[in-house]
């Protein structure tokens, strides 16, 4: 099973917090002092918020997968789009342990496919170097990206 994954940068996470738990009708399942995620159902998304001193909106988009599979057979077809990709294994990011491939699409968003097989005590700060279109990872390097102008 595959699950979209969305982390937004926030400046105030207790409001943001209270607000996508309104939206989403459900409380997270992780909160830290400077995150939250919820790991929902319906719609199927892994949905997280930082607070981490970053540019606030869309950080990163990603595909989160159950198995190392087909984390395996994902990270083919980004390779197979012809991006450039940056794989990491064991990666500490975001209150996990996951192996993860990294890209860039033709405009600069940054794409994270992941497969999470544990729980990790810190955030983490893995840095993913720059790839074609200065992608990095959500623990990493600020994106150079700029950010779009108006919500979709």
């Amino acid at each position: 099973m595959k699950r979209l994954h969305v982390h937004v940068s926030v400046e105030d996470l207790d409001r943001s917090t209270e607000f996508y738990a309104t939206l989403f009708g459900a409380q997270p399942t992780v909160v830290k002092d400077d995150y939250a995620k919820w790991q929902l159902d319906d719609p199927k998304v892994n949905f997280a918020i930082s607070a981490r001193g970053g540019r606030t909106g869309v950080d990163h988009l990603g595909i989160q997968v159950d198995e190392g599979a087909e984390l395996v057979e994902l990270s083919g077809r980004l390779k197979a789009a012809g991006e450039t990709t940056f794989d990491q294994e064991a990666a500490t990011c975001c209150y996990a342990r996951s192996d993860k491939s990294w890209v860039s699409d033709p405009s600069g968003l940054r794409w994270e496919t992941f497969h999470t097989f544990g729980e990790a005590t810190t955030y983490g700060e893995d840095d993913v170097p720059a790839m074609t279109t200065a992608a990095a990872a959500c623990c990493g390097a600020e994106s150079k990206a700029e950010p779009a102008s108006a919500c979709c």
